[in-house]
């Protein structure tokens, strides 16, 4: 057959970021016989040149509107792998046949294709959009050469009659198909403008240099047609034997998601988690459709095949995957096995503390609190446990808890403890957005919430079931699509029990997944740290061996999360009168109140919330400061309390001992100090954070001149590095962050806590910051702490907040300051230079503690903070704003 001049595949241009020896053009036989011309990327001449033997290749699809272009970041230096990216026919520079392609000659054209380049197993197949359906086709003819699938943002199944994703209704509409996809390149810059941040201008002109004329598009509207929405689409039994192929496909399979997909969203990401259980997940918030633009997916790649695979050097049957992922727990002294909840059904059936109240809920106006027993919260567990087991709650599902603090949140949590069900807790504390990030990326199948949560969840499109704590009227149940509620499924449960029929299982297995329980969010999106019932467990006992939490006193917990802590361990508990969203505005009175409710109990805020307590304690009555001065021991998580703030909280509560432990969500607690032990320690570079507690090891991964971890890791006195920990109470694993994951467990048996700092010779360990925000200035190497230290020693200076300006190894300091006159608590300003000699002064103060030369120092109205705890400074806020000010560019807000 003559082909039409100008259909032939052609050499692409120069290309941003391509080496030009990787292009190759390639003749082979397509599903119909004729001869056709493909354009590829292959690295074979690459690693040739390294003479590196290739591990095996990877086979790349592109999808609609993309080309192999998409694929240019796997040709790097440690993925020694035979990349071959593919144009496929009609697309990108491969040849123009004239023909529409179905999505099973799309298959079998690949197919004929890597037959013509002798392409033999091992072969890991990598696919993207309507591509990541094309290689699961591909690896399922080829299933004997193949040992691993990528996936990113594609879908492998359509539901008849589940509307197709707007994007692509609006494309697929007969009027609109052309128009958009081919008369116009309307469809493929909507494409390229899916990325964020929006992609450099020669990335994009390359995008579009295959597309030029409509002659060229042709290809693009096909695609378009050819997605298989109805019954009788000419393409919906392939999709159908695919959808099924892939479940049978045991295989290690890596899926990479950018949630901000308008097209492939995470409804998608779940119906493949459904079908291939095994996968590593990786989400990368705020990655868009485009997640090979939009995040280092090629790097993820390339540690994914190291650990899954070996190297070429060092290769490794796939069945050793996963041994860099192992709980670091594994490798320490194992905690007491504690049941979670075993300690309230201990309490209710003891005739000593029976009726001893568990929870207290406090009210608006005195008398007006709740008190719920023992007896009581055991009863309402059991009863909701046993009802939820009845409507359907599985062991093993994800469910999403909404609820306030408070004796409903306590009984839905041990409830879903109980039942073997796993417990998603991210508070409001994350704010809307925060929150709505952690609950859609936990895929829950359930969400238990009170009326607002399921209002949003409503509006916000929020996945699973859902079930209301009120019961609420039928108008409002159907507007929010609730299928019951807390309520009745405790009635139904009551009922159950009284007929001998409540949950009679074993408590859940240890190893078994318990709880995800969301991080702060201050160092980028919020983590979902998954702890099975044996971390959780020995998680609650380090933290009441660390505190001295004695159960007869209580807990009064003035951060939300911590009220979970008490029935654990058989304590109970009370929120003060406060905004759980704003722990930082918790006052003395409401504190007193909180204690006042529970006698002598140990009292837990959050760090933010100190100052505004010492600062409000004159509004205390006799009632008040008669009850803060029986607290018998006071604790505050989250940052690093200085010593001064401390000293002046001896005035609020005179007898209790101040205790800092420090910890994460990952892992509470690692270390613990009091006040007493922070005096002794004296100053030095960075916080005091004292020993570590009961259990717990720590060590330090040394950094050479660029703040880079070498490998040496020490427990040597005054060695700077990360901060490793290892216990028995360290977080599994990160939840749908498989990269996450194996960056915090790449050290063997340790959790790298992403924090810096050393250890000292009485064997203390001083935090100095976050890895991520250490100076590497040509002066060396220092830590952020060290500088905000030694500028808060100036005496006008409140708090100071240390930025980063340049490359690494040459980087500028910025300092930006809240001065004891000009703070504004929650009133975050554009900063502005400083008086001549608080420069000079703060300037001065840096250079003789840390021997680095500031470049600039600035002052603002209140430093960015995170917004659960309101102290951890936005380090990396401070710096695009330092960066942007001294270039002269317009600078983000902070």
């Amino acid at each position: 057959m003559e082909r039409p001049r100008g259909s032939r595949a052609v050499a692409a241009p120069e290309l941003p970021g391509v080496d030009p020896r990787a292009h190759r053009l390639v003749e082979a036989r397509d599903h119909s016989g004729e001869l056709r011309s493909w354009h590829l990327l292959d690295s074979a001449p690459l690693l040739a040149e390294r003479g590196v033997t290739p591990r095996g290749t990877l086979l790349a699809v592109h999808g609609n509107p993309t080309y192999s272009f998409l694929y240019r970041s796997l040709i790097r230096e440690d993925i020694p792998w035979r990349v071959i990216a593919v144009d496929q026919l009609e697309m990108g520079y491969s040849e123009r046949t004239g023909q529409a392609r179905g999505l099973q000659d799309r298959i079998t054209d690949l197919s004929l294709l890597t037959d013509a380049l002798g392409v033999r197993g091992p072969v890991v197949t990598v696919g993207h959009d309507w591509g990541g359906i094309v290689s699961v086709g591909w690896a399922l003819d080829n299933r004997h050469d193949v040992i691993g699938m990528i996936l990113t943002n594609t879908g492998i199944h359509q539901e008849l009659g589940e509307s197709l994703p707007k994007a692509l209704q609006l494309a697929t509409a007969p009027a609109m198909l052309p128009l958009s996809t081919s008369v116009t390149d309307a469809f493929l810059r909507t494409t390229i403008a899916l990325s964020r941040p929006a992609l450099p201008q020669e990335v994009q002109e390359a995008y579009l240099a295959p597309y030029r004329g409509r002659s060229r598009r042709l290809g693009i509207e096909q695609f378009v047609a050819d997605i298989p929405a109805s019954a009788n689409h000419p393409s919906r039994a392939t999709l159908e034997r695919l959808a099924g192929g892939i479940t049978g496909m045991d295989v290690p399979t890596l899926m990479a998601w950018g949630p901000r997909d308008v097209t492939f969203s995470d409804r998608y990401l779940r119906d493949l988690i459904e079908r291939v259980p095994h996968a590593d997940v990786h989400r990368f918030e705020g990655a868009s459709h485009l997640v090979w633009e939009d995040a280092d997916v090629a790097g993820l790649v390339a540690t994914w095949l190291h650990d899954t695979f070996g190297d070429a050097e060092h290769p490794r049957d796939a069945a050793g995957a996963g041994e860099a992922l192992r709980p670091v727990s594994s490798f320490a002294e194992q905690a007491p096995e504690i049941h979670l909840g075993e300690a309230i059904t201990r309490r209710a059936q003891d005739p000593a503390t029976a009726d001893q109240p568990a929870v207290v809920e406090l009210g608006a106006r005195p008398g007006e609190s709740r008190r719920i027993s023992w007896s009581l919260l055991s009863e309402r567990t059991e009863d909701l446990a046993a009802g939820m087991r009845a409507h359907g709650i599985m062991p093993g599902d994800r469910v999403s808890v909404l609820v306030t603090p408070g004796a409903d949140l306590t009984a839905v949590l041990y409830a879903c403890l109980r039942l073997g069900a796993v417990a998603v807790i991210a508070d409001a504390g994350l704010g809307t957005d925060g929150l709505t990030r952690a609950v859609i990326g936990s895929h829950p199948d359930w969400i238990i919430g009170i009326e607002k949560a399921l209002v949003g969840a409503r509006a916000l499109g929020w996945p699973g079931r859902r079930i209301s704590v009120p019961q609420l009227p039928t108008v409002d149940r159907a507007a929010l699509d609730v299928e019951t509620s807390v309520a009745e499924l405790a009635e139904e449960g009551r009922q159950m029990r009284a007929l001998g029929a409540g949950i009679d299982a074993p408590w859940p297995d240890q190893d078994a997944d318990a709880a995800v329980l969301f991080t702060s969010g201050s160092t980028g999106p919020a983590k979902g740290a998954v702890l099975t019932h044996r971390q959780m467990g020995a998680m609650f006992a380090a933290v009441g061996d660390t505190l001295d939490l004695e159960a007869d006193r209580g807990l009064v917990a003035g951060f939300a999360p911590f009220a979970l802590l008490g029935p654990a361990l058989g304590a109970p508990s009370v929120v003060p009168d406060m905004d759980i969203t704003r722990p930082g505005d918790l006052t003395a009175p409401a504190l007193a109140a909180a204690v006042e409710a529970l006698g002598v109990p140990a009292v837990f805020t959050a760090p933010a919330a100190l100052r505004n307590i010492i600062d409000t304690a004159d509004q205390l009555d006799e009632t008040g400061r008669a009850a803060l001065a029986r607290v018998p021991s006071f604790f505050s998580a989250g940052a690093p309390i200085p010593a001064p703030l401390l000293r002046e909280l001896r005035g609020v509560m005179p007898g209790a001992r101040a205790l800092t432990p420090y910890g994460m969500t990952e892992c509470l607690a690692v270390a613990a100090i009091d006040l007493e032990g922070i005096e002794a320690a004296g100053d030095g570079p960075g916080v005091c954070v004292g020993t570590a507690v009961p259990r717990t090891e720590i060590a330090i991964a040394v950094m050479d001149g660029e703040g880079a971890t070498t490998g040496e890791i020490t427990t040597d006195p005054d060695r700077t590095g990360e901060i490793l920990v290892r216990a028995p109470h360290v977080r599994d694993r990160y939840l749908m962050l498989w990269g996450t994951t194996a960056r915090a467990s790449r050290f063997e048996g340790w959790h790298a806590t992403g924090d810096v700092g050393h250890l000292d010779p009485a064997g203390r360990l001083w935090v100095e910051g976050r890895t991520a925000h250490v100076l590497a200035t040509a002066q060396g190497l220092v830590t952020p702490v060290r500088v905000e230290s030694a500028a808060e020693s100036v005496p006008t200076v409140r708090r100071a907040g240390a930025a980063a300006v340049g490359p690494r190894g040459t980087q500028q300091v910025v300092v930006i300051l809240e001065t004891q006159d000009g703070y504004r608590p929650g009133k975050a300003r554009t900063p502005h230079p400083a008086e001549t000699a608080l420069q000079e002064a703060v300037r001065q103060a840096v250079a003789q503690a840390t021997g680095i030369e500031v470049a600039a120092v600035f002052t603002t109205a209140s430093l960015p903070t995170d917004i659960r705890h309101n102290s951890k400074i936005d380090r990396a806020a401070l710096s695009a704003w330092s960066e942007a000010t001294l270039q002269g560019r317009k600078a983000p807000a902070l």
